[in-house]
């Protein structure tokens, strides 16, 4: 008895290998069927052998995500650097959507002009709603002077392009100028009526509107009739589109008709304009 204790676990384990073996031996040769001593031990090992092979499974999963992690951060960086690229082109384009009708009438206006003319973009503007006041990147060295006339492209109810008066340059610098618009309340131009060639004074307003009065209080002028200006005082360049009349009001305790106008260009939208240069 006192041998079978001392030497049991390796009576075992000798016993557990010659069954192996014998096991081996006899499965060695190509067969269709199983043996009876096969098919319970492969009913004892399969469910450890499923056991094992699920913590395998699992485990080189897990591993092979720790190591794809870095691999799906780049992928990560270089998708969100492609979005704001997109969305970079998408605003692009975008804008110059916005800005087609503008765009095309400005080739249009480059085409029939006969003034030299000088882009400049604005950068800058005075608080509010309208650019009354506002400042372009253009100046001295460009050829700009103080007093010349600022125009911007328009177009008519008949798809005409002209130049639309949009004020004048009263400081330049070097690289830059500032712009007094026609709709300032300080501003005032000499006009005429191009269907009937009545004159008057236009003045701005602090809401953006332009209104004025005719120098004959007879003069026969009606709503829908188109402002160009009359050059009168040398202040602005003649023969520029300024806007049509909305609405015609004679007094007449005073002896006065006054107009109001709708004015050519969009005072609310200005991006680019024109400086007439001599």
């Amino acid at each position: 008895m006192s041998f079978l204790k001392k030497y049991k676990n390796r009576m075992i384990v000798a016993i557990v290998a010659i069954i192996l073996i014998i096991i081996i031996g006899i499965t060695s040769n190509e067969r269709l069927a199983i043996t009876g001593v096969e098919r319970v031990i492969g009913d004892i090992f399969a469910p450890v052998q499923k056991f094992f092979f699920s913590i395998g499974r699992r485990t080189s999963d897990y591993f092979s995500f720790i190591k794809n992690i870095g691999t799906l951060k780049e992928e990560n960086e270089e998708l969100k650097t492609k979005v704001i690229q997109l969305e970079e082109k998408i605003r692009i384009y975008e804008d110059i959507i916005g800005k087609a009708d503008y765009l095309k009438n400005e080739v249009e206006l480059m085409k029939k002009t006969n003034y030299k003319l000088i882009p400049g973009q604005v950068i800058a503007k005075e608080p509010g709603n309208w650019f009354d006041r506002f400042t372009i990147d253009k100046g001295l060295k460009d050829g700009v002077k103080k007093g010349d006339t600022v125009i911007q492209a328009v177009e008519t109810d008949e798809n005409i392009v002209q130049e639309g008066i949009v004020g004048r340059v009263v400081e330049v610098g070097d690289n830059w100028a500032k712009v007094v618009s026609v709709i300032d309340e300080n501003s005032k131009i000499s006009f005429k009526v191009i269907r009937t060639q009545d004159g008057g004074i236009i003045s701005g307003s602090v809401d953006g509107k332009l209104t004025g009065y005719l120098f004959d209080y007879k003069a026969d002028v009606m709503k829908g009739d188109k402002l160009f200006s009359s050059g009168l005082g040398g202040v602005y360049v003649k023969d520029l589109y300024i806007g049509e009349i909305t609405e015609v009001i004679k007094k007449d305790e005073d002896l006065m008709k006054y107009i109001e106008i709708e004015p050519a260009v969009d005072f609310k939208k200005i991006y680019k304009v024109f400086i007439i240069s001599d």
